[in-house]
Protein backbone atom coordinates (compact mmCIF):
# COMPACT_ATOMS: atom_id res chain seq x y z
CA UNK A 1 0.00 0.00 0.00
CA UNK A 2 1.36 3.43 -0.99
CA UNK A 3 2.05 5.72 1.94
CA UNK A 4 0.14 8.98 1.53
CA UNK A 5 0.47 12.40 3.16
CA UNK A 6 -1.20 15.78 2.96
CA UNK A 7 0.82 18.77 1.82
CA UNK A 8 -0.81 22.00 2.97
CA UNK A 9 -0.47 25.70 2.28
CA UNK A 10 -0.62 27.64 -0.98
CA UNK A 11 3.09 27.71 -1.80
CA UNK A 12 3.89 24.06 -0.94
CA UNK A 13 0.88 22.74 -2.86
CA UNK A 14 1.55 24.93 -5.90
CA UNK A 15 5.28 24.17 -5.97
CA UNK A 16 4.67 20.43 -5.54
CA UNK A 17 2.30 20.42 -8.51
CA UNK A 18 4.68 22.58 -10.53
CA UNK A 19 7.69 20.36 -9.74
CA UNK A 20 5.73 17.24 -10.66
CA UNK A 21 8.03 14.92 -8.73
CA UNK A 22 5.43 13.26 -6.51
CA UNK A 23 2.42 11.06 -7.13
CA UNK A 24 -0.78 13.11 -6.66
CA UNK A 25 -4.15 11.71 -5.68
CA UNK A 26 -6.47 14.59 -4.80
CA UNK A 27 -6.53 18.32 -4.16
CA UNK A 28 -8.68 19.59 -1.29
CA UNK A 29 -9.92 23.16 -1.29
CA UNK A 30 -12.30 24.97 1.05
CA UNK A 31 -15.52 26.54 -0.18
CA UNK A 32 -14.38 30.02 0.76
CA UNK A 33 -13.70 32.72 -1.83
CA UNK A 34 -11.08 31.56 -4.35
CA UNK A 35 -8.09 33.87 -4.57
CA UNK A 36 -5.90 34.29 -7.64
CA UNK A 37 -3.20 32.15 -6.02
CA UNK A 38 -5.69 29.36 -5.39
CA UNK A 39 -6.92 29.69 -8.96
CA UNK A 40 -3.37 28.92 -10.13
CA UNK A 41 -3.48 25.69 -8.15
CA UNK A 42 -6.84 24.68 -9.59
CA UNK A 43 -5.66 25.42 -13.13
CA UNK A 44 -2.52 23.37 -12.59
CA UNK A 45 -4.45 20.51 -11.00
CA UNK A 46 -6.81 20.47 -13.97
CA UNK A 47 -3.92 20.35 -16.44
CA UNK A 48 -2.45 17.40 -14.51
CA UNK A 49 -5.84 15.69 -14.36
CA UNK A 50 -5.89 15.64 -10.55
CA UNK A 51 -9.34 15.52 -8.98
CA UNK A 52 -10.40 18.43 -6.76
CA UNK A 53 -12.68 18.03 -3.75
CA UNK A 54 -14.40 20.92 -2.00
CA UNK A 55 -14.21 20.59 1.77
CA UNK A 56 -14.75 22.71 4.87
CA UNK A 57 -11.88 24.20 6.88
CA UNK A 58 -12.38 21.81 9.81
CA UNK A 59 -12.05 18.74 7.59
CA UNK A 60 -8.91 20.15 5.98
CA UNK A 61 -7.56 20.83 9.46
CA UNK A 62 -8.27 17.25 10.51
CA UNK A 63 -6.50 15.62 7.54
CA UNK A 64 -3.54 18.03 7.46
CA UNK A 65 -3.08 18.26 11.22
CA UNK A 66 -2.96 22.05 11.22
CA UNK A 67 -5.23 25.07 11.01
CA UNK A 68 -2.58 26.88 8.95
CA UNK A 69 -3.55 25.14 5.71
CA UNK A 70 -4.57 28.39 3.92
CA UNK A 71 -7.60 26.66 2.47
CA UNK A 72 -5.81 24.10 0.34
CA UNK A 73 -4.15 20.71 0.60
CA UNK A 74 -3.07 17.93 -1.71
CA UNK A 75 -2.85 14.20 -1.03
CA UNK A 76 0.45 12.88 -2.34
CA UNK A 77 2.77 9.93 -2.25
CA UNK A 78 5.97 9.97 -0.17
CA UNK A 79 8.79 12.44 -0.74
CA UNK A 80 11.02 11.42 -3.71
CA UNK A 81 14.52 11.05 -2.26
CA UNK A 82 17.51 11.00 -4.61
CA UNK A 83 20.40 8.55 -4.16
CA UNK A 84 23.76 10.18 -3.41
CA UNK A 85 25.30 8.23 -6.29
CA UNK A 86 22.68 9.61 -8.69
CA UNK A 87 23.21 13.09 -7.28
CA UNK A 88 26.95 12.79 -7.93
CA UNK A 89 26.43 11.47 -11.45
CA UNK A 90 24.13 14.38 -12.21
CA UNK A 91 26.32 17.18 -10.89
CA UNK A 92 29.60 15.76 -12.18
CA UNK A 93 28.07 15.35 -15.60
CA UNK A 94 27.26 19.03 -15.98
CA UNK A 95 28.71 21.09 -13.12
CA UNK A 96 32.32 22.21 -13.12
CA UNK A 97 32.14 23.32 -9.49
CA UNK A 98 29.28 21.49 -7.73
CA UNK A 99 27.83 22.80 -4.48
CA UNK A 100 26.32 20.44 -1.89
CA UNK A 101 24.88 21.00 1.57
CA UNK A 102 25.22 18.36 4.30
CA UNK A 103 23.01 18.78 7.37
CA UNK A 104 24.12 16.98 10.52
CA UNK A 105 21.55 16.66 13.34
CA UNK A 106 19.09 19.35 12.22
CA UNK A 107 16.18 18.32 14.44
CA UNK A 108 13.83 21.30 14.05
CA UNK A 109 11.59 20.95 10.95
CA UNK A 110 11.39 24.73 10.61
CA UNK A 111 15.17 25.03 10.52
CA UNK A 112 15.36 22.24 7.94
CA UNK A 113 12.76 23.99 5.80
CA UNK A 114 14.53 27.35 6.05
CA UNK A 115 17.90 25.80 5.15
CA UNK A 116 16.43 24.05 2.12
CA UNK A 117 14.78 27.29 0.99
CA UNK A 118 18.11 29.13 1.15
CA UNK A 119 19.90 26.23 -0.54
CA UNK A 120 17.55 26.40 -3.50
CA UNK A 121 17.97 30.19 -3.74
CA UNK A 122 21.77 29.99 -3.95
CA UNK A 123 21.87 27.13 -6.44
CA UNK A 124 22.88 24.25 -4.18
CA UNK A 125 22.90 21.11 -6.33
CA UNK A 126 21.85 18.73 -3.57
CA UNK A 127 21.15 18.44 0.15
CA UNK A 128 22.07 15.40 2.24
CA UNK A 129 20.53 14.52 5.61
CA UNK A 130 20.98 11.49 7.91
CA UNK A 131 18.21 8.95 8.31
CA UNK A 132 18.40 9.16 12.12
CA UNK A 133 18.78 12.16 14.43
CA UNK A 134 17.35 14.52 11.85
CA UNK A 135 14.09 16.17 10.89
CA UNK A 136 12.61 14.48 7.83
CA UNK A 137 10.96 16.04 4.72
CA UNK A 138 7.45 16.21 6.16
CA UNK A 139 4.62 18.52 5.03
CA UNK A 140 5.67 20.89 7.83
CA UNK A 141 9.15 21.13 6.31
CA UNK A 142 7.65 21.78 2.88
CA UNK A 143 5.54 24.58 4.40
CA UNK A 144 8.55 26.06 6.23
CA UNK A 145 10.54 25.99 2.98
CA UNK A 146 7.74 27.84 1.11
CA UNK A 147 7.65 24.88 -1.28
CA UNK A 148 11.41 24.79 -1.98
CA UNK A 149 11.52 21.22 -0.67
CA UNK A 150 9.52 20.14 -3.72
CA UNK A 151 12.30 21.28 -6.08
CA UNK A 152 15.51 20.50 -4.18
CA UNK A 153 17.44 17.27 -4.71
CA UNK A 154 17.43 15.68 -1.26
CA UNK A 155 19.23 12.49 -0.26
CA UNK A 156 18.87 10.58 3.01
CA UNK A 157 21.80 8.47 4.19
CA UNK A 158 22.36 6.02 7.03
CA UNK A 159 25.92 7.15 7.79
CA UNK A 160 27.10 10.72 7.25
CA UNK A 161 30.79 9.89 7.78
CA UNK A 162 30.76 7.20 5.11
CA UNK A 163 28.94 9.60 2.79
CA UNK A 164 31.64 12.23 3.31
CA UNK A 165 34.29 9.63 2.54
CA UNK A 166 32.49 8.76 -0.68
CA UNK A 167 32.22 12.42 -1.68
CA UNK A 168 35.94 12.93 -1.06
CA UNK A 169 36.81 9.86 -3.12
CA UNK A 170 34.79 11.45 -5.92
CA UNK A 171 37.08 14.49 -5.76
CA UNK A 172 34.92 16.83 -3.70
CA UNK A 173 36.30 19.03 -0.93
CA UNK A 174 34.34 19.32 2.31
CA UNK A 175 34.16 22.26 4.73
CA UNK A 176 32.55 21.83 8.14
CA UNK A 177 31.19 24.59 10.35
CA UNK A 178 32.71 24.88 13.84
CA UNK A 179 32.19 28.00 15.93
CA UNK A 180 35.59 27.67 17.65
CA UNK A 181 37.57 27.45 14.41
CA UNK A 182 40.01 30.32 13.80
CA UNK A 183 39.40 30.14 10.04
CA UNK A 184 36.67 32.60 9.05
CA UNK A 185 34.32 32.09 6.12
CA UNK A 186 35.10 35.69 5.11
CA UNK A 187 38.86 35.13 4.79
CA UNK A 188 38.79 31.59 3.41
CA UNK A 189 38.50 30.96 -0.32
CA UNK A 190 35.25 29.00 -0.26
CA UNK A 191 35.26 28.46 -4.01
CA UNK A 192 37.55 25.50 -3.40
CA UNK A 193 34.93 23.63 -1.38
CA UNK A 194 32.15 21.61 -3.00
CA UNK A 195 30.22 20.76 0.16
CA UNK A 196 29.44 22.52 3.42
CA UNK A 197 28.47 20.65 6.59
CA UNK A 198 26.18 22.51 8.98
CA UNK A 199 25.43 21.14 12.43
CA UNK A 200 22.27 21.04 14.45
CA UNK A 201 20.86 23.28 17.12
CA UNK A 202 23.05 23.45 20.21
CA UNK A 203 25.58 20.70 19.55
CA UNK A 204 26.72 21.64 16.05
CA UNK A 205 28.51 19.18 13.79
CA UNK A 206 29.33 15.89 15.52
CA UNK A 207 33.06 15.34 16.36
CA UNK A 208 33.49 12.31 14.08
CA UNK A 209 31.92 14.20 11.17
CA UNK A 210 34.22 17.18 11.82
CA UNK A 211 37.20 14.84 11.79
CA UNK A 212 36.53 13.86 8.19
CA UNK A 213 36.08 17.41 6.86
CA UNK A 214 38.97 18.94 4.90
CA UNK A 215 38.66 22.20 6.83
CA UNK A 216 36.63 23.69 9.66
CA UNK A 217 35.27 27.23 9.33
CA UNK A 218 33.53 29.68 11.63
CA UNK A 219 31.29 32.73 11.36
CA UNK A 220 32.81 35.73 13.19
CA UNK A 221 30.50 37.40 15.67
CA UNK A 222 30.49 39.79 18.60
CA UNK A 223 28.03 40.27 21.40
CA UNK A 224 26.79 38.24 24.35
CA UNK A 225 25.01 35.44 22.49
CA UNK A 226 26.80 32.14 22.05
CA UNK A 227 25.95 31.48 18.40
CA UNK A 228 23.46 31.83 15.56
CA UNK A 229 20.77 29.22 15.13
CA UNK A 230 21.23 26.60 12.43
CA UNK A 231 19.11 28.21 9.72
CA UNK A 232 20.62 31.68 10.22
CA UNK A 233 24.17 30.32 10.26
CA UNK A 234 23.45 28.24 7.19
CA UNK A 235 22.11 31.26 5.32
CA UNK A 236 25.23 33.29 6.12
CA UNK A 237 27.58 30.50 5.03
CA UNK A 238 25.70 29.60 1.86
CA UNK A 239 25.44 33.20 0.72
CA UNK A 240 29.12 33.85 1.36
CA UNK A 241 29.98 30.81 -0.76
CA UNK A 242 27.47 32.00 -3.37
CA UNK A 243 29.02 35.50 -3.39
CA UNK A 244 32.53 34.15 -3.90
CA UNK A 245 31.41 31.79 -6.65
CA UNK A 246 29.61 34.63 -8.46
CA UNK A 247 32.71 36.82 -8.31
CA UNK A 248 34.85 34.05 -9.83
CA UNK A 249 32.39 33.70 -12.72
CA UNK A 250 32.78 37.33 -13.80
Amino acid sequence: MVKKEILFGINPVYEALRAGRRDFFKVFITKEKISKRLERILTLADSLKISVEESNPLYLKSISGTEHHQGVGVQTGPYPFVKVSDMLDSIQGGKSNPFLLLLDNIMDPRNLGALIRTALCVGVNGVIIPKDRSAQPTPTVSKSSAGALEHICLSRVTNMVNTIKMLKKSGLWIAGMDKISTESIFTCDMRGFNAIVIGGEGKGVRPLVKKHCDMLLSIPQIGPLDSLNASAAGAVVMYEAFRQRRLSDR
